[in-house]
């Protein structure tokens, strides 16, 4: 055998055992060079980075494991759908269907042992999924939209009803015809408001009227909600209203085509809801009674504005859409009581599952209100979250975990992708997922034994200490889990929402809800009277609280968010809730970081002038106000001007008397030379005289107003007026739709035509000129195809919508 030596080591004199052998040590009294100094410091940085790189792949393998991975597929799927929908153009059909194929084969040729490989090719095909399924839902609505305004006799058969605290009622009609005139290419379902009649028709009932029709409404401001767009998925071609009451046609006389089952099925349903709803007004009158009815049925235009905006600035307008809150309760309720009810027979608590049993009667319960609420989607969101939580009781499954939060998102967004985009599906995902995992983080909290708490004569205090605690922390993380959304869509936060939903939830799980449940048990058989009386006995408390703190202020406004903020704090928040190791925390530092550089990075600069797309509405933006040329500005545009930009004061135009269009012309007057030269001069004197950054205006004739920079706006009401306009002003907006876009003076021209193509437009004037922001740059998608019809020659005048077939829209 060899045999073995020991070598005994030992240190040189001068020699940094901790570095190489070859560097002697620095002589006393010098510095270490860079080299010395440095090398340690980067074995420690990529030694660090290195083991950050091990944990965090292991932290990946143990969120596969607890199938957290699985958690990110409608996030993938929703992220499809939105980017078909944001595309400028239509993303062709065939090449995406070849892309899902091509990675469906990537995906089984990674197999198991490349887990990275094949979650990557995963996730890319959930995406092109989307796509694919925001397409078929875009085919299945083909809704005809309404290419401009007209005023016309329409008939159509009542579809939907609603009421408002005004008298009037609001009917949704599928149309089946219009004439005087007759339009080309007629919506086959509308929106219009009816005002007059002795009583409300019924759903079923065909009805005629000469009506004022116009499309649904684009973006206020660029980069604000798009109406058309929700519109066209919910099959509403046009909004109007009747001049006068509407009559009723014999249904005998009026030819009918035939309506398949499911038509015929939900028109039952619809009549039932609105026959629910007159119920439960007849009991309880006014606000109280519309509340009530908006629980049940989610009709919510006969709650009065003072009422609806003292909820909204309370916190607490959640309460009256069905949402995820009123399912819970529903449920939860039915569920308990139906299961203390079988308990109370021995022979079958011992015998059968009581808790199966009680979760089927459940589900029926939140199946038959799901059916009369309307089909919203807070409401269809939530009652796909309560059912897959009842169905989970069968199989002896967890009932609350974000496994069943991602199955009914996939399921929505397979069946209707365009509600990613809704503030509705945004705000109701975000609030439950928040909630779900700050459950899970709950339960797996270490909990400490406490001996004084579990004293019988603690245990009273201890219960409704922690009810409220529940109540508060509920209300704590659903406020700040839907406050960034909140943002996005209306611009405003509300600061005193914890104390408004601490007074009101229990009111809301204890009295109004349980009530509710027993009167509708009650209501078939003319017993629930009494029921709905101490539903709004609750209701008349909730509606108190919400005017008392609404009275304190606290409505925040935030105004416009960049575009990279919301969709990099959105990222940050999904990791944050469907993390399940200490990732989740990259996601919170996403969100702070996010929110520390919107703080602190220069916002940009706000419009000038601000235009709306029919060019009616004007408004001058300034440091502390908006000045716009009307003295009522209409409430459904200037509301959501002032909320992006932050500005609630309006300052009113400065009426002026001055020659005005004479009484009975219309708009095809003609001004002589002599008319033109005393408004040319009556536009220059008010724009040198009048106040500065307010317009000074002539009744139904023009408006004129100097910028802050010097440049002078011109608005008029009247064609006649366009030459003086063009003289006196350099920037020149009529809704008047002319054939001409430009002035021959050199101003710049919006008019009614300009601005139907390109919506609302911003206006910030620089050094090189008016620099011009509208809300569409091209007329390339679906919903936005209206505004480039032309019905003298019934085409597209577009050049790049030439082929476009009609049931398009």
């Amino acid at each position: 055998m060899q045999e073995m030596t020991t070598v005994e080591l030992r240190p040189q004199v001068g020699v940094d055992l901790a570095g190489p052998a070859s560097l002697p040590a620095p002589a006393a009294g010098t510095r270490p060079t860079t080299t010395q100094s440095m090398m340690p410091l980067r074995r420690r940085l990529m030694a660090a980075i290195a083991k950050s790189f091990r944990a965090g792949g292991r932290m990946l393998s143990e969120e596969a494991d607890y199938d957290r991975l699985l958690l990110f597929s409608p996030v993938f799927l929703g992220a499809g759908a939105a980017f078909w929908f944001l595309a400028p153009t239509d993303i062709p059909f065939l090449p995406s269907l070849l892309g899902l194929m091509v990675l469906t084969v990537a995906v089984l040729v990674a197999g198991r042992g490349r887990p990275v490989l094949r979650a990557t090719f995963l996730a890319l095909a959930l995406v092109v999924c989307g796509m694919l399924c925001a397409q078929f839902e875009r085919w299945r609505a083909s809704t005809v939209i309404l290419d401009s305004s007209v005023t016309t006799t329409v008939t159509g058969r009542v579809e939907r009803r609603e009421g408002d605290d005004r008298g009037r009622w609001r009917y949704i009609l599928a149309v089946t015809g219009t004439e005087e005139p007759a339009v080309k290419r007629p919506p086959k379902r509308i929106t219009v408001i009816a005002r007059g009649a002795d009583a409300p028709f019924e759903i079923g009932d065909i009805i005629t009227g000469r009506a004022r029709l116009t499309p649904p409404a684009g973006p206020a401001l660029p980069e604000l909600n798009d109406f058309s767009f929700g519109a066209y998925f919910d099959g509403i071609g046009a909004n109007g209203f009747f001049y006068g009451a509407p009559t009723k046609v014999d249904s005998q006389a009026e030819p009918q085509e035939a309506r398949r089952a499911t038509d015929a099925l939900l028109e039952w349903l619809y009549r039932l809801r609105s026959g629910i709803g007159d119920r439960i007004r007849s009991i309880l009158p006014g606000d109280t009674g519309a509340f009530a009815a908006a629980l049940v049925t989610d009709e919510r235009r006969a709650i009065s504005n003072e009422t609806t905006d003292a909820l909204r600035q309370s916190g607490l307008a959640h309460i009256i859409a069905i949402s995820g809150l009123n399912m819970a309760l529903s449920a939860g309720i039915f569920f308990v009581g139906f299961r203390m009810l079988l308990s109370l027979f021995p022979g079958i608590a011992q015998a059968y599952p009581t808790k199966k049993f009680a979760a089927a009667g459940a589900l029926i319960a939140v199946t038959a209100y799901f059916l009369i609420s309307g089909f919203a989607v807070s409401a269809e969101r939530a009652f796909i979250m309560m059912a897959i939580m009842l169905i989970a009781v069968f199989f002896d499954r967890p009932s609350i975990s974000l496994r069943n939060v991602a199955l009914s998102a996939l399921v929505i967004i397979a069946l209707a992708p365009s509600e990613v985009l809704g503030p509705s599906f945004q705000m109701s995902f975000a609030a439950t997922l928040a909630l779900v995992s700050g459950y899970q983080l709950w339960k797996d909290r270490r909990v400490r034994e406490n001996a004084v708490l579990k004293m019988p004569a603690l245990r009273p205090v201890v219960a409704v200490g922690r009810f409220f605690g529940g109540v508060f922390l509920t209300s704590l993380i659903g406020g700040f889990s839907t406050a960034l959304f909140s943002i996005e869509h209306f611009h405003r936060l509300t600061a005193y929402g914890l104390p408004a939903n601490l007074a009101t939830m229990p009111i809301i799980s204890f009295i109004v809800m349980p009530a509710g449940l027993f009167a509708m048990l009650l209501m078939p058989f003319g017993l629930d009277a009494l029921p709905w009386k101490v539903v709004g006995f609750g209701l008349d408390l909730v509606i108190a609280v919400a005017r008392t703190i609404s009275g304190w202020g606290g409505d925040i406004g935030i105004g416009r968010l960049p575009g990279w903020y919301f969709a990099v704090a959105v990222a940050g928040f999904l990791l944050m809730t469907l993390m399940r190791t200490r990732l989740r925390h990259v996601g919170t530092a996403i969100m702070a970081v996010s929110t520390l550089a919107f703080l602190v990075l220069p916002a940009r600069r706000p419009p000038d002038l601000v235009i709306s797309e029919d060019g009616g509405l004007v408004a001058i933006v300034k440091a502390s106000a908006m000045a716009s040329n009307r003295e009522r500005p209409p409430d459904f545009i200037f509301d959501q001007w002032q909320r992006a930009l932050v500005l609630p004061t309006h300052d009113p135009p400065k009426m002026l008397d001055g020659p005005a269009v004479p009484e009975g012309d219309d708009r095809r007057l003609r001004l002589s030379a002599g008319q033109q030269n005393e408004a040319r001069l009556a536009m220059r004197t008010a724009a040198a005289g009048g106040t500065a950054e307010r317009f000074s205006c002539v009744k139904k004739a023009w408006c004129v107003a100097k910028l802050a920079n010097g440049h002078v706006v011109t608005v008029i009401e009247n064609a006649a007026y366009l030459g003086p306009a063009c003289d006196a002003g350099d920037i020149v907006i009529t809704p008047v739709r002319l054939r001409s876009a430009s002035c021959r003076s050199g101003a710049t021209l919006f008019t009614g035509e300009t601005l139907r193509r390109t919506g609302s437009v911003e206006l910030r004037i620089t050094a090189g000129g008016p620099e011009v922001a509208t809300a569409f740059n091209a007329l390339s998608r679906p919903w936005m195809r209206h505004r480039a019809y032309d019905w003298r020659n019934d085409s597209f005048t577009d050049s790049g919508l030439s082929g476009i077939s009609d049931s398009g829209g």
